[in-house]
């Protein structure tokens, strides 16, 4: 009896791990993040916590997000961190508060996917782009 045990743990445990032919392949999944560029264009100083103003308030610390695959699947969710304010222009103004855009970074791990989608708080999903500029990222400009 314990010999017939015995023999059996290796398969049993290979099917458990799914190394068996009916398991379902894990997917491989890539770090990340997802840049929002929220263009509010408040005067503000570059580098300070900031959140989407007017139509963009559902943009802030804490808000839900998900990144959905192009049929809606859910790939990755959590909440946004505080926003930073970033210069609107590459050019110094030499002034220390300017017109900024409010940037929302999160990193994530999503599959690898013809194409993704934020969502932020429920609100309709918007188009993320791949952009390797600064590292892997998928980045979304609000409005468009």
């Amino acid at each position: 009896m314990r010999r017939g045990i015995v023999t059996l743990l290796p398969l049993l445990l290979a099917g458990a791990t799914g190394c068996g032919t009916g398991g379902a392949a894990q997917e491989a999944v890539t770090p990340t993040t997802v840049r929002v560029l929220v263009r509010d264009i408040n005067i503000r100083a570059a580098g300070v916590d900031c959140a989407g103003t007017g139509p963009y308030q559902h943009f802030h610390n804490r808000a839900s997000f998900r990144v959905l695959d192009r049929d809606g699947a859910a790939l990755a969710s959590g909440q946004l961190p505080p926003g930073t304010a970033v210069a609107a222009f590459a050019e110094d103004l030499g002034v220390e508060r300017l017109p900024t855009y409010c940037e929302f970074a999160v990193g994530v791990r999503v599959p690898q996917r013809a194409s993704y989608r934020l969502e932020v708080d429920g609100r309709p999903a918007l188009d993320l782009t791949p952009d390797s500029s600064e590292g892997p990222a998928l980045v979304a400009v609000v409005p468009s």
